[in-house]
């Protein structure tokens, strides 16, 4: 990669050293929503401006470790916890920064979700959620109204199982820890009709086909890649045919291709070497919502290098950085 090609980064907020940035979604407006895990808040991100003005704003304080957030419909979004399992149902059609938030508990999980992680909407009213704890994912179908839901397990494979050293379990705050990581992020493909997912434990970026009319599983689990240490979240290009994965503790991002054939040779480590101190401790990652963006401007949360291990040596504070792609790099279709 030429220096021409490398990604721009811009820290668009900040937040105190020591916050746990796990997850973010763009709202239509631009403006962002962050799950703070170990505070255990939700907050508010203006959409990124020369002029802006505001700060980030809290918006609700979670009895839980709040996770991954995705938006069902237009500005209703649903947040996954840990320590409770839950999923609570936000609406913000209407909302205002500084109001109070429409909350609703959407659904307790049984006991055996252990640590629920990253999420996608898979189809209208269906929600997947990795738990990373458990080594599976979980399928929500919500009402009709939004408003409760069922859970099921979608899928459980080799490939999502957590780690077995108890010295490499993550201590997320200082009462609660899981296992290191299996299953982590999750994303849908609709176009080609694949769901996407990281395996942290097993070092895999793995896919797997899905039934256009159930939406359940067709077929085993296919490796795209293995050998990523650290992979946590990522977002999806499908027009360029590459995936942009993160690696939390290793503070890099990776650009893999969509079809395994061409991730065996094209993978490519794009942020990180050598570190960048604006992308420590990268989690999760959303496409822009303005004209131009999905593929080109992504957003992504960051703790500062609060996770240990952590090989940077410092704390920075916990960031939302904006990362402009210079070059696609399309690859070969989608298989």
């Amino acid at each position: 990669m030429t220096v021409d090609d490398k990604p721009a980064l811009t820290t668009v907020a900040t937040f105190p050293e020591h916050y746990f940035l796990e997850n973010l979604a763009v709202r239509p407006d631009g403006s962002m929503l962050v799950t703070a895990l170990n505070r255990r808040e939700l907050w508010w991100v203006p959409a990124p401006a020369e002029d802006a003005t505001i700060g980030a704003v809290l918006v609700d304080r979670l009895d839980g470790l709040p996770m991954s957030i995705v938006e069902a419909e237009p500005d209703v979004f649903y947040v996954s916890s840990m320590a409770p399992a839950t999923l609570d149902r936000y609406d913000l059609r209407g909302w205002s920064p500084g109001a109070p938030v429409n909350r609703t508990r959407t659904l307790s999980f049984p006991v055996e979700a252990a640590g629920l992680n990253g999420s996608a909407v898979l189809a209208p009213g269906v929600i997947l959620i990795a738990d990373c704890a458990a080594g599976l994912i979980w399928r929500v179908d919500l009402t009709d109204d939004g408003l409760a839901g069922k859970a099921g397990v979608w899928l459980k494979h080799d490939t999502m199982v957590p780690g077995t050293d108890a010295d490499k379990a993550v201590h997320l705050t200082q009462t609660f820890a899981i296992p290191y990581p299996g299953v982590n992020g999750v994303r849908v493909a609709e176009k080609s009709g694949y769901v996407y997912y990281t395996g942290s434990w097993e070092q895999v970026f793995a896919r797997v086909a899905v039934d256009p009319v159930t939406h359940r599983p067709a077929g085993e689990p296919e490796v795209v890649a293995k050998g990523i240490h650290a992979v946590d979240d990522f977002c999806v290009d499908e027009d360029a045919g590459v995936a942009y994965v993160t690696t939390h503790i290793d503070n890099t991002l990776w650009r893999v291709p969509l079809d395994p054939v061409v991730a065996a040779t094209d993978s490519e480590l794009i942020i990180g070497e050598p570190i960048d101190h604006r992308f420590l401790g990268p989690s999760s990652a959303a496409w822009g919502r303005q004209d131009g963006d999905h593929g080109r401007v992504a957003y992504f949360t960051t703790d500062g290098g609060h996770t240990p291990p952590n090989p940077a040596g410092v704390i920075k504070p916990a960031a939302v950085v904006r990362v402009e792609f210079r070059t696609s790099r399309a690859t070969s279709e989608i298989s």
